[in-house]
């Protein structure tokens, strides 16, 4: 009866080696390319349903291209009260904030407000979130500043520079786009969380000193972006002739403004409040400095801004002048940071980038998933129509997304009816806001700062992961003390050594039988775990088996057989037969990776003990039977572990007597 039983347990053993050894190729480069696309492009099939007719291909296009035509077909007249209520608090939020970041931007005024139109339109048709509002953020604004005047001048060629800032905003969509297409949302997770953090609190306090300018009413500042420039200007500037009463409106309309947003914060009802503050701080200076004449006595203004919907600058794009390439690259960094801009500010649910990480956190309040790579696809179109209707780089803004929110809107109706605001305003009002000093430009970008530095969470991640840490504290002090390019390099830079050193010393670990269960864990872990006599069990704790690791994996393998032997002979517990590598975290491998099993194997052979393999991944065995490797060690290749230390005992592979 014992014998009929081993007898069935080597044949289960057999046949489960067998599902290992005879499983299917992975599919092809080209075929995961082409599913990709599709995938994001077409609505996703349940599997067991009859393939769609032609029409209801075009049908699921047209959803996937334009998901308003998913929940357009439900929308109620209730829906539309709180979607107009909703879209005319975020106008009072994002028109006085868009003629800020347009200032921030070295742009006119207007551009700010035409940024605040035309992509909300856009991504509105084409974004699948319902409460994300699209325009200007600050980040984005001071960063194509301090990129785009390296290459041209705003104060000596203001039209060169738009132009420029244009193409750049056709390129950071074209970018944008293609990410989402090709399913390239990883590239942008090169900026990590650790990098989004330091690098938005540098860029916080970059922002908030270079609005000493207007604040304190300067003429003559630094177009740098280090806060030692910076404050080398400021202290220049104490020698020139300066008003006091630019200070005076910026400070208290700012003190208004922060009160305004504490007593929102606590009274829930009064959300409106700290929305429509920043808009009631220009109606209020407006006619503060033209009741008395405030201008005339040093008190800088606005003054005209270009009356008039978005005009076409689909002319104003340039491909074949001497700045193409440098255009291209602001373009790649610009959509970059504005798919990653404020990700810190949305906590857990902010996974890779501000548009879809903004979407993501109010949409699982409200029961809905939004795909990011859609979500890219659409920003990207947002931002290549807003290059050709005098629009810069837009992206999703936190702050006025839980304005949105909170003001009760219920689909992207409200960035619609916030649009149609902006566009009304430029039409009808610019006139009266020649009065508006510039200082509470200022002092609305002041207010909208404090957000940006989460001391806390910098905490967090010193506690966590000093590497990560150290990412982060590179992005700060770059961006504060030199540039953006150099900040987000210096902390990319640590990201990826952290990476590489990862990647070239991972760990490996001896593991054991836990009493009374079939899981083997690593025994430094679980002290508890029981060696199995004569067997040594290694996990590769890599994700990948590659050049980069081979060697290191291999000599630290070895170490481990060298180590254990002595260990055994010392208690007389039996030398070492079987050496069982647990391969279940190793996704892939390559020629290199397959030469270091072979030298393994190699060297095995030469001390007597057998080489087996547990549970291979799909990649990983396909490679290892075209190198021939799984006849090299006689076919021992296991779905568990439990499975091939109960087959080699089984079959006599360790023979204790022998050693």
């Amino acid at each position: 009866m014992e014998n009929q039983l081993d007898v069935m347990d080597d044949a289960g053993h057999t046949e489960r080696a067998q599902w290992v050894l005879n499983s299917p190729a992975p599919r092809g480069p080209w075929h995961e390319l082409t599913g990709f696309i599709r995938e994001t492009v077409f609505c996703r099939r349940r599997r067991g349903l009859p393939p769609p007719s032609s029409k209801e291909r075009a049908v699921s296009f047209m959803k996937g291209v334009f998901p308003i035509l998913s929940w357009g077909k439900n929308y109620r007249l209730s829906m539309f009260k709180n979607d107009v209520m909703a879209g005319l608090t975020l106008a009072s939020l994002s028109i006085p904030q868009s003629i800020g970041y347009a200032n921030l931007a070295k742009l006119d005024p207007q551009y700010g407000l035409y940024t605040s139109a035309v992509p909300p339109l856009i991504y509105s048709l084409m974004g699948s979130s319902r409460e994300i509002a699209i325009g200007p953020v600050a980040v984005v604004s001071m960063l194509l500043s301090s990129l785009v005047q390296k290459v041209e001048d705003p104060a000596a060629d203001s039209i060169a520079y738009r132009k420029l800032v244009f193409t750049i905003t056709f390129f950071a969509g074209m970018f944008q786009a293609v990410f989402g297409l090709f399913r390239l949302g990883f590239l942008v997770d090169f900026l990590s969380h650790a990098v989004i953090v330091g690098f938005m609190g540098g860029a916080a306090i970059v922002i908030g000193l270079q609005q000493l300018k207007g604040l304190l009413g300067i003429t003559h500042f630094t177009n740098k972006t280090d806060v030692i420039s910076v404050l080398k200007a400021v202290f220049k500037s104490i020698h020139q002739p300066w008003y006091p009463m630019n200070f005076v409106l910026g400070c208290s309309f700012l003190i208004f403004i922060l009160i305004a947003r504490f007593i929102g914060r606590k009274e829930k009802k009064l959300f409106w409040l700290p929305a429509i503050a920043p808009l009631l701080s220009v109606i209020l200076s407006t006619l503060i400095v033209f009741l008395t004449k405030a201008d005339k006595h040093g008190v800088t203004i606005l003054k005209h801004i270009k009356r008039g919907v978005n005009p076409s600058s689909a002319n104003q794009l340039t491909f074949n002048g001497p700045h193409v390439g440098q255009a291209a690259k602001i373009g790649l960094i610009s959509a970059v940071v504005a798919l990653t801009v404020r990700l810190l500010l949305a906590i857990s649910s902010f996974l890779y980038l501000e548009a879809i990480a903004v979407g993501r956190s109010f949409a699982s309040i409200k029961g809905y998933h939004l795909d990011g790579n859609k979500e890219m696809v659409s920003m990207g179109f947002v931002n290549i129509a807003g290059s050709l209707t005098s629009c810069y780089v837009a992206t999703g803004s936190f702050s006025r997304t839980a304005v949105n929110f909170a003001a009760g809107c219920q689909t992207a109706v409200s960035n619609i009816v916030m649009a149609i605001t902006v566009l009304v305003s430029l039409e009808l009002f610019t006139r009266l806001l020649y009065y508006t000093p510039t200082a509470i430009l200022a002092s609305i970008i002041l207010s909208a700062l404090p957000g940006l530095i989460d001391i806390r969470e910098a905490c967090n991640i010193w506690k966590i992961d000093k590497l990560d840490f150290l990412a982060c504290i590179g992005a700060f002090f770059g961006v504060l003390f030199a540039t953006v390019e150099i900040g987000l390099l210096a902390a990319v830079t640590i990201s990826f050594g952290k990476i590489i050193l990862t990647s070239i010393r991972p760990s490996t670990e001896e593991q054991g039988r836990l009493p009374g269960t079939d899981t083997f864990s690593d025994i430094s872990q679980y002290p508890m775990a029981i060696k199995t006599p004569g067997i040594l069990i290694i996990r590769i704790n890599s994700g990948l088996l590659c050049f980069a690791n081979a060697n290191f994996i291999r000599e630290r393998v070895m170490q481990r057989v060298s180590e254990d032997g002595d260990v055994t002979k010392e208690n007389a517990e039996g030398c070492i037969q079987l050496l069982v590598l647990d391969m279940s975290s190793v996704i892939n491998i390559d020629t290199s990776g397959i030469l270091g099993l072979e030298e393994l194997h190699k060297n095995m052979v030469s001390k007597c003990i057998e080489l087996a393999m547990a549970n291979p991944r799909m990649q990983v065995i396909q490679k290892l039977k075209l190198a021939k490797f799984t006849d090299k060690i006689g076919g021992h290749v296991f779905l568990s572990v439990s499975d091939a230390i109960d087959a080699s005992l089984a079959s006599k592979l360790v023979n204790f007597s022998s050693c």
